[in-house]
């Protein structure tokens, strides 16, 4: 590929954190979107929004109460089964032993860590989903910087669920990681997936594609950046999150048939609809009868594993082994 022409403040301060690249010659211009551009590094072939977009972004109130009144009035064993199916997938690489929830969001990954054995700990930097943890949940949470989190302790188990798109220093991040696995300790994460089916199908308009997400990893290049900093990538496996299909593709797309709206393409509904009305919809999805919760589980198990055998999804789960 050979690069286009961009405004030079765009390329303010842009570098490729797989492979460390800050050579201007060496980024392209893959997608341009209203509000920001996705570049790839022409070195290792890893795709971002550079941090000329990002200033915008606040990780420190990503959620607001709203959302909060919405999750309290979920249902909590629904969402505890859907992490007890990660946590059947850990435990074939690490049994038991400290487990660290690094953006421990609304904290059900943790319950359910809990009643699988673990000794959980976490860590969530946006204010509303900590408070649900450590009010509702009474879950060990801090709510704190990661990169100012002390050392000192070591974890069997890290997990990052959707963390790591988020994060600009990628690199900074997962050599942190590194220091607090403890040898032999595995590193569990989740990303989007650029080389999914699903990416290269909807490219521009991939609904996972958005200004809250700045790296967009590959196989290729998850593997390159874990392997820099001691890891040894020993699973990865295509994940498709029914409850993210839930609410990121049938209920834009029902507000599109139902002409409430204007939306042309997936993208831009999604854009239209609130975090708290997601939650909302999937509450009511929710709100059945035990047994139908039960069966739709059930269901959801043999859908998911399905799909991941068969290397279906549009995110990967990555497993890595701390061997330096």
């Amino acid at each position: 590929m050979t690069s286009v022409a961009v405004k030079p403040e765009v390329l303010e301060e842009i570098r490729c954190c797989v492979c460390s690249n800050s050579d201007l010659n060496e980024f392209t211009s893959i997608y341009s979107k209203e509000k920001f551009e996705v570049f790839s590094c022409n070195k290792c072939g890893l795709y971002f929004i550079p941090p000329y977009y990002r200033k915008r972004i606040d990780y420190g109130n990503y959620k607001d109460e709203k959302v909060t009144e919405a999750v309290r009035k979920g249902n909590n064993w629904v969402k505890i089964q859907r992490h007890k199916l990660r946590l059947k997938f850990i435990k074939k690489y690490k049994s038991s032993g400290d487990l660290f929830d690094l953006g421990a969001g609304w904290g059900h990954f943790m319950l359910a860590g809990i009643e699988m054995g673990y000794n959980v700990s976490g860590i969530e930097i946006s204010e509303q989903p900590y408070l649900f943890c450590k009010n509702d949940l009474k879950l060990p949470v801090e709510h704190i910087d990661f990169f100012k989190m002390s050392e000192e302790k070591k974890f069997d188990v890290i997990t990052l669920w959707d963390v790591l798109e988020h994060i600009d220093r990628a690199d900074d991040f997962i050599e942190k990681c590194s220091r607090v696995t403890k040898p032999d300790g595995i590193l569990v994460l989740q990303v989007p997936q650029i080389d999914s089916y699903f990416a290269k199908k909807y490219k521009d308009d991939w609904k996972m594609m958005g200004l809250d997400h700045v790296n967009y990893f590959s196989r290729k290049t998850i593997t390159i950046l874990l392997e820099k900093y001691g890891y040894k990538v020993e699973k990865i496996k295509s994940s498709f999150e029914l409850k993210l299909f839930i609410m990121y593709t049938i209920l834009p797309l029902l507000k599109r048939i139902k002409g409430t709206s204007k939306a042309k393409t997936t993208q831009e509904a999604n854009y239209e609809i609130k975090a708290s009305e997601r939650q909302q919809y999937f509450n009511k999805f929710t709100s059945r009868p035990m047994w139908q919760l039960k069966l739709f589980v059930f269901i959801h198990n043999i859908i998911y594993n399905t799909l991941s055998a068969l290397n279906i999804g549009e995110e990967m789960m990555v497993v890595a082994r701390k061997v330096k």
